[in-house]
């Protein structure tokens, strides 16, 4: 009965196949927006058959391991440590409010049960599970919504051909047809859509690897990934999904929120950034690690400080962004100490401060390295990120009723200037990693 469905699902689609140029968002998926822009912190998990290198998610490229190789691999991924319910309580004490996990990497492995392909965590490995199930049953049970990540990229499959500008020195990859592989994509994003209830959307990767590359920009596009039918056909069956793409340019039409890895918007510190001019009016996300690698890395040891992580968390929000922050767990279903007394601080953190960040807008500040700042209604909340005695925030110039310490509510003593606002700090107010001031305007 469940292949039936999937089939007319199709069938339906290709009949009534429409290009998303002239996309507009149900009802149901402007709420979704609303909600996701006031959410702020989710849990990124890259986790598949590559960790058991423990090398990070692109070790097949990285060490060119062969088509043959690499099908090993499955057959060491046991997770038998693997606790759903333990990794959404874990997050959900972090203080993030959704979970987007891999549910198929540029390797090609799918981590769920597909019947569009054998080479799955079901069929090849001897734990034999569908940890998505598994994992959307306890993100319900704990209200919060589950995105999956979808590599448009496949270093496995024939069919992704012509190849893109990665994976060309894997050995064992033959000649397909490019539609089989389109049509591969849309057959397992219905089963993702109609397997696993109602889900927050879908987190796409790799579209990049077939856009033209001149070292500084992307230029066009090599393939043609049908983004309109696809796109399509994912509002179809869940119009509330929201739809991003990690693309680094401009949102294409029928995306429902916009992305950045590593690079708060416009900061432009990756080679890969996307650009000022490209930042639309869509929701925004930031992704980012807490190590150095997004896929479990025996060796990386790059683990960010508790300021540091917090620090990002307030700077997202300062640029009216969401973060998305990664976990790496391992083959055997368990995620490293490590990250977990990060999740941990960072939850102590937001059950103080949280009212500052969830919810809230950019506020009137430009953030930096030193200050951010997050609006709501007629309030604002200043993050003073640098343990100064002194700011000067300059051309700011509220109507301001009251300022205050967030925490002691004891009154800020500042100044205005012409040039603009100048914020003395009380030493017994100063906090090592954000010492928060309240404003309520006029």
């Amino acid at each position: 009965m469940k292949k039936l469905l999937i089939l007319i699902a199709l069938i339906l689609f290709n009949q009534n196949s429409f290009s998303q140029e002239g996309y507009k968002p149900s009802d149901e998926n402007i709420k979704a927006r609303e909600w996701f822009k006031d959410a702020r912190f989710g849990l990124f998990i890259h986790w598949g058959v590559y960790s058991v290198l423990g090398d990070g998610e692109w070790v097949m490229n990285n060490q060119n391991i062969s088509i043959e190789e690499y099908e090993k691999l499955p057959s060491f991924f046991n997770p038998v440590y693997f606790d759903a319910e333990e990794w959404v309580l874990m997050a959900k004490d972090a203080g993030m409010k959704y979970i987007t996990i891999t549910s198929r990497h540029h390797d090609g492995f799918s981590m769920f049960d597909s019947k569009a392909s054998d080479y799955n965590i079901v069929k090849k490995t001897p734990y034999g599970k569908d940890v998505l199930k598994m994992l959307a049953e306890a993100c319900r049970k704990h209200d919060l919504k589950l995105f999956f990540y979808y590599s448009q990229l496949d270093w496995y499959r024939d069919d992704y051909f012509p190849r893109g500008r990665t994976g060309n020195g894997i050995n064992g990859r033959g000649k397909g047809n490019w539609n089989d592989y389109i049509n591969f994509m849309k057959s397992q994003l219905t089963e993702l859509l109609t397997n696993y209830g109602e889900i927050g959307g879908i987190w796409f990767d790799g579209e990049w690897d077939q856009f033209k590359w001149d070292g500084k920009r992307f230029g066009e596009p090599m393939a043609d990934f049908k983004l309109g039918e696809v796109y399509s056909l994912i509002h179809k069956l869940q119009p509330q999904a929201l739809i991003g793409s990690n693309h680094h340019i401009a949102p294409n039409p029928g995306e429902d929120f916009q992305m950045f890895e590593k690079d708060l918007p416009g900061r432009s510190t990756k080679s890969f950034a996307t650009s000022v001019d490209d930042i639309g009016t869509l929701p925004l996300e930031v992704c980012e690690t807490i190590n150095g690698s997004w896929g479990f890395n025996l060796k990386d040891r790059k683990h960010k400080s508790k300021k540091e992580l917090v620090q990002y968390l307030i700077k997202a929000a300062g640029y009216d962004s969401n973060l998305l922050l990664n976990v790496g767990p391992m083959p055997n279903g368990r995620i490293q100490k490590e990250h977990i007394k990060s999740l941990r601080e960072i939850g102590q953190w937001v059950k103080l401060n949280g009212e500052t960040i969830y919810g809230t807008s950019r506020g009137p500040i430009d953030p930096t390295d030193e200050i951010a700042s997050t609006q709501k209604d007629n309030t604002i909340y200043i993050h003073l990120l640098d343990n100064r005695s002194t700011y000067f925030i300059e051309g700011y110039d509220p109507k301001i009723k009251k300022i205050t310490y967030y925490h002691s509510r004891n009154k800020v003593e500042h100044q205005k200037t012409k040039s603009g606002l100048i914020i003395n700090v009380n030493q017994d107010e100063l906090n090592e990693i954000d010492t928060i001031i309240k404003i309520e305007i006029l």
